[in-house]
């Protein structure tokens, strides 16, 4: 493995598959490579879906649970047990190791945003690993992140790390179905990920038994596009394979698709707004509005308005798309769904008109504007 002089920060998400299938002997064989990333002056960041899978495994459960709550008793009897085995694993090689349970409203909040990630931070100072997984237990639909591929792009983009690897039971993205395509071949490279997102919508490759999770390939395309927005690389390969982590590291021949990431870097508080907080509502706009957004750089206004969609209150994000359903940008926007609803399309001077008492004159502020 090459030598690394200075310290490289990587996010490595492990699939509930890798753990049902293998558990323990996977988790040992996860342990020795990260205990040797930490000799190579790595800061790693652990996370790790498989507590409802290990809960499930502990009560000889044959049949997958239905409803919400069967998943958080399952997920509370399993979290525990997971941990044991991590920290087990880890005390080999005289690691620490901490856990962090995270759920969306953890993210949406900024102040509690921020405490994670002095939290996390403060933990790799001192050496020590942390395991974080969505916090099932309470997670519901309304306050979930959606899956733990989502979870590791926000915590690469949030951390400011290197490279997020995300380990699963494939070897990575196709350039077709290989189920239907003897002659697939693994994408080994991409450096445009809009141009591959296309590919998604079959490869939904996870094993099949009932121990899966939530997340096929089209949510690792979308965790790549998060943390490759932010300036991280990324890379989705099979965990099995022999050292495949410390061979990524080092820059060897390895099967795994790699994410380029891209030149343009958001600074932290776009990503908060574009990837760490729940989106509310969708505006469309015209392609005037779009042109002066995306060429220049203005804020947005209700005069290039079209349609308003959801129920989002002011300080809420909002998604921009364009009248072709294209997503444009994300924003924090200055007004509730019930007043943009009033002023869709009309001009500055029409608002203080109608509404003298209104001093804002922008629906979303190019500050608090994300271009996507």
């Amino acid at each position: 493995m090459k030598k690394h002089t200075e310290t490289k920060r990587i996010v490595l998400k492990v699939g509930s598959n890798l753990i049902s299938n293998v558990e323990k002997k996977f988790i040992s064989l996860l342990a020795e490579q990260i205990a040797e990333l930490k000799k190579e002056y790595c800061e790693i960041i652990l996370v790790s879906s498989g507590a409802i899978v290990t809960g499930i495994l502990e009560h000889n459960l044959n049949k997958k649970p239905s409803s919400i709550v069967e998943k958080q008793a399952y997920a509370s009897i399993g979290q525990p047990l997971l941990m044991k085995h991590y920290i087990d694993e880890f005390k080999r090689y005289q690691v620490r190791v901490a856990q962090i349970l995270l759920t969306r409203d953890d993210f949406d909040d900024r102040t509690r945003y921020l405490n994670i990630r002095n939290t996390l931070t403060y933990l790799l100072k001192i050496g020590v690993i942390p395991i974080i997984n969505e916090n099932d237990t309470i997670a519901n639909e309304e306050i979930k992140l959606g899956d733990n591929d989502t979870l590791s792009a926000i915590v690469a983009s949030k951390l400011d790390a290197d490279m997020l690897i995300i380990l699963t039971d494939v070897e990575g993205l196709y350039d077709k179905n290989p189920i239907k395509h003897p002659d697939a071949k693994i994408i080994n490279e991409v450096k445009d990920i809009k141009k591959i997102e296309t590919l998604c919508n079959w490869q939904d490759l996870g094993k099949t038994n009932f121990f899966c999770g939530t997340g096929g390939m089209k949510t690792k395309i979308e965790a790549a596009k998060i943390a490759c927005m932010s300036g991280v690389e990324v890379v989705i390969t099979n965990g099995l394979q022999k050292n495949v982590i410390l061979d990524i590291y080092a820059g060897d021949k390895t099967v795994a698709t790699r994410f380029c990431p891209m030149d343009r870097e958001i600074n932290s508080r776009k990503r908060w707004i574009a990837f760490g907080k729940k989106i509310k509502g969708r505006i469309i706009i015209d392609s005037g509005a779009v042109d002066a957004i995306k060429n220049k750089n203005k804020s947005l206004l209700s005069s290039g308005i079209k349609f308003v969609e959801g129920k989002f209150r002011s300080k809420d994000v909002i998604s921009i798309v364009d009248e072709f359903g294209k997503e444009i940008a994300r924003g924090i926007s200055n007004f509730d769904f019930v007043f943009l609803q009033k002023i869709i399309g009309k001009k500055s001077f029409e608002i203080k008109k109608q509404f003298p008492d209104i001093k804002i004159e922008e629906v979303v502020h190019k500050d608090n504007l994300v271009i996507l």
